[in-house]
């Protein structure tokens, strides 16, 4: 395995309830994509949870987390987000988001336990998840002659490359998903075969 090219993230969606002095917290993790997915996620989880009093939340994206935010959502000051993020670092994950919805329960739970909420849902949500690791990968789109067909498909299968789209015609378009680490590796055999032309 190539660690280069790999990044732990959530494999799906899942969730966390902590309650404290009649407040109550319920947490969501997600993996995401962009910034365009988290919006959505955060938006969608407004609209069902239009009566809570805060959707606070943190993401990280990227191989090397270098995307990252924490929203506290009228919380006082660091008591939210940043817990929240705490988590998603704790555990190493990336293109992965935390929301954390609370309804007040009339009792003010202080600075400190909110921190501690926020944390403890947050974390909740990741253990109720299953993490897995990520493969970073670049699709390469490319014309070949129908001729060429066996060496391209060779290709394929001795570097088990996946194949994202393909149009067979006298010409044939191909869209090919390869790991990151092995891309240039890929793209040199790629461009040996005569008929090949690499859409940019």
């Amino acid at each position: 395995m190539n660690a280069e090219d790999t990044f732990l993230t959530l494999e799906g969606e899942s969730e966390g309830l902590y309650k404290e002095k009649g407040s109550k917290f319920l947490a969501y993790a997600y993996p995401v994509e962009n910034e365009e997915e988290i919006k959505e996620k955060i938006e969608g989880l407004k609209k069902k949870y239009y009566d809570a009093r805060h959707h606070c939340y943190a993401y990280i994206l990227g191989k090397d987390q270098e995307q990252f935010r924490a929203n506290d959502d009228g919380e006082p000051n660091h008591s939210a987000g940043d817990p929240i993020l705490g988590q998603l670092r704790s555990n190493n994950l990336s293109n992965a988001l935390i929301v954390v919805v609370r309804y007040f329960g009339g009792t003010k739970l202080g600075v400190g336990g909110l921190i501690h909420a926020y944390k403890t849902a947050a974390a909740e949500a990741v253990s109720n998840g299953k993490i897995v690791t990520a493969i970073i990968k670049k699709t390469v789109k490319f014309y070949f002659d129908y001729l060429d067909m066996n060496d391209v498909m060779r290709l394929i299968k001795d570097d088990e490359l996946e194949i994202k789209k393909q149009e067979f015609d006298n010409t044939c378009l191909m869209h090919l998903s390869i790991r990151a680490s092995l891309y240039e590796e890929v793209m040199d055999k790629l461009t040996d075969i005569n008929s090949v032309k690499i859409i940019d």
